[in-house]
Order: structure tokens, then C-alpha cells, then sequence
């Protein structure tokens, strides 16, 4: 129910306030969020209209306050937390979509990038069995595991070092003698 009264003292600093209803001794709290939003500070001995609620002190409060000659436009109900959409699966796929550039860049910004290099099988030991070996980079007898391997290396391969004597016959002091 609206009951009119008169605001009597007011905290601008503080934005609140005390009306002294038109009838009865007590006076009422209001906050400034329950003066209309158009720009007018409320005024000390300014007569308003409002309507009362029990605050969560238990004690009455003003709530809607009207002035004079003014209609009240229709409140929107306070939100109470989280509304019904929450932004928080946008946030999450675009969190995931940032991870994955910044993984994607990071792998193939420090991977070592391999040379594409010939693959060939040559017949080692007897004619089924075949190993697959591959120009790598490696260039010297210490880094070969077989003579087959160092005889593709020097075959294959730019920039070996592997024949020392150039014979033709690679690693012949480790692998090949």
C-alpha cells in the first residue's frame, strides 16, 4: 500500500536517509536506489510517496518512492546472481581455442624440422630381411650402428666423412674391415 510522507534528514555522502511518514511517530529508512532514476537528488523536507517492506533487519523500510505529479515507471525485477545464460561455456571455448594456437605455434616453432630425405631398403644379411635407413644429418663412423648402414650413408648422402682413404669402403677402421 502507498503512503505518503516527508523525507527528514538525508546522508548524500552516504546515499540514504529517514522519512517521517504522514501518519505515525517512526521514522522509515530509504536508500537512494529506491528514488527514481532521473537525475533529481532527493531534497530534505521533500514530500514523496512510497511503499514499505521489511528489510533483512527486520525493521520497515521505504521501497518505490514517488514524487509528487510523477509516475512511476516499472521496476525490472533485481537480479539475484547468475543469470539463466551464462557466458561461461564462450569463455571455455575460447580459452581451448587459445591453447591450441599457442601449442600449435610452439610445435612448430622449436621442433627441429627433419630434411626429407630418401628412403631406401638395402639387403643386409640375407635377401628377406630388409632394414630401412634414412639421411639424417649424421655424417661421421662414430654416429653409424653397422657397415651396411655407413655403405648407404656414403651412398646416399651428402657431406659424409666416412672414407677416409676413398676407396669406396666407409668406416673401415669400426664397422667395415
Amino acid at each position: 500500500m502507498r503512503t505518503h510522507g516527508t523525507l527528514t534528514k538525508w546522508n548524500d555522502d552516504r546515499g540514504f536517509g529517514f522519512i517521517s511518514p504522514a501518519q505515525g511517530n517512526a521514522e522509515l529508512f530509504v536508500h537512494i536506489s529506491e528514488f527514481p532514476r532521473d537525475g533529481v537528488r532527493p531534497r530534505i523536507n521533500e514530500p514523496i510517496s512510497f511503499e514499505t517492506e521489511t528489510g533483512p533487519n527486520g525493521k520497515l523500510r521505504a521501497i518505490r518512492v514517488e514524487r509528487p505529479g510523477q509516475r512511476l515507471a516499472p521496476r525490472r525485477p533485481r537480479a539475484t546472481g547468475r543469470s539463466k545464460r551464462s557466458a561461461k561455456p564462450v569463455a571455455v571455448i575460447v580459452v581451448l581455442l587459445a591453447v591450441a594456437v599457442i601449442c600449435t605455434y610452439g610445435y612448430s616453432r622449436f621442433t627441429k624440422a627433419v630434411p626429407e630425405s630418401r628412403v631406401v631398403q638395402t639387403a643386409v644379411a640375407s635377401p628377406s630381411q630388409y632394414t630401412t635407413f634414412t639421411c639424417d644429418g649424421r655424417t661421421m663412423c662414430p654416429q653409424m650402428t653397422s657397415c651396411a648402414e655407413a655403405r648407404y650413408f656414403i651412398q646416399h648422402c651428402p657431406n659424409t666423412t666416412m672414407d677416409g682413404d676413398g676407396d669406396g669402403v666407409p668406416c673401415e677402421r669400426q664397422w667395415c674391415n
